[in-house]
């Protein structure tokens, strides 16, 4: 049985990535030694890590005035990295919330010093719709402005058609969405991504950061670990990398660029999302909540409206090979997780599934 995993995070790679690691695992480019045993200052590790820059920044036409930085601590680290160094002029944060992820950041914001306020927040809609700018906000007294690109959770996402409009610095966590539809990087100031959903394995994140902003903050305070700069200026070892998944991330960056780069990784994504859209707002079972122009293309989200039907049909998917199909638990119902790896076959063999299942209702 050809089985599909569907899950948010740590989501599918492709499978001739996983394919190439299985075959270098042990001995990695004749080095005699596994990727996981060669150092981070060794001579192959460097230009396993400075291919993977040159690949992101080719695949998302970083321009040279930004600096691409791999850490680890994952997104939420980022929650208190882009505040302690992007945050020390006003001390003000803007947020757009939008889901779980953005209320989260804000917090971990307030927790590290800094003073936030909720721009606009879509809660009481259950973060179907997304937030909007005030026209009254005044970007001059925020030293930038948060948002999520896409809520992994909630299903929502800004799309480059429709990022909100500020005068200011604007920062985005594009965890869930990075590399599978196209942004303009110079719309932002800084972008950050957990690896573990369109990168490769958890264990890295990208930082994308405007090098002229970034050397303009005071750091007074702020431990070294915690700077940007010391890990730019170490070429992102400035302590032992994340080696494995830096390997694997720029394994999965040349498979992206193999495939046609990021245009062709939205041409399917919105070819895969669209089939499943397109069902389920057809059909008088299921319902896909989240209003339209608002809508993922790489989690989506939605339910029978029934919760206890929706954990039934979700261990029955399991059954028929159609893995961490459930919605988060702070929303329940379905998600599915449309990443670059996830082949269309996935997404026709999960339809044929709930067709069944509706059928069968």
């Amino acid at each position: 049985m050809k089985t599909y995993n569907f899950s948010a995070g740590p989501g599918v790679m492709p499978e001739e990535v996983i394919t190439t690691i299985k075959r270098e695992f042990e001995n990695n480019e004749r080095s005699h030694m596994s990727i996981i045993e060669i150092s981070h200052r060794s001579k192959k590790f460097q230009h396993i890590i400075t291919s993977a820059e040159q690949k992101l920044r080719q695949l998302m036409q970083i321009p040279d005035d930004y600096a691409v930085v791999f850490l680890q601590g994952g997104g939420s680290m980022q929650f208190e990295m882009m505040p302690l160094n992007l945050a020390t002029k006003q001390r003000n944060i803007a947020v757009l919330d939008s889901g779980n992820f953005s209320k989260k950041a804000e917090e971990a914001a307030r927790q590290v010093g800094k003073n936030t306020a909720i721009l606009d927040s879509t809660k009481d809609q259950h973060y179907q719709k997304l937030p909007v700018v005030p026209s009254n906000f005044n970007a001059s007294v925020f030293d930038y402005l948060h948002i999520v690109t896409n809520s992994t959770i909630e299903g929502a996402a800004f799309h480059q058609n429709n990022l909100p409009q500020t005068t200011g610095r604007l920062i985005a966590d594009m965890s869930s969405n990075i590399l599978a539809e196209p942004y303009n990087i110079s719309d932002f100031d800084a972008v950050f991504a957990g690896g573990q959903k369109n990168l490769g394995p958890a264990g890295v994140t990208v930082a994308i950061i405007k090098k002229d902003w970034l050397a303009d903050q005071d750091l007074t305070g702020v431990g070294p670990m915690m700077r940007y700069q010391n890990h730019i200026d170490k070429q992102s070892m400035y302590n032992t990398s994340p080696v494995f998944s830096i390997y694997a991330l720029d394994l999965v960056l040349a498979w992206v660029l193999d495939q046609g780069g990021v245009t062709e990784m939205y041409r399917r994504n919105l070819e895969k999302s669209g089939k499943l859209y397109a069902y389920l707002d057809q059909s008088n079972f299921y319902t896909a909540p989240v209003e339209k122009s608002a809508r993922s293309i790489t989690n989506i989200v939605f339910t029978t409206g029934d919760i206890q039907r929706d954990k039934v049909i979700a261990q029955q998917a399991e059954a028929a090979g159609l893995f961490n199909l459930a919605g988060h638990r702070s929303v329940g119902g379905f998600r599915a997780s449309l990443y670059n790896a996830q082949p269309t076959d996935a997404v026709d063999a999960l339809i044929a599934f709930l067709q069944k299942v509706e059928q069968n209702a």
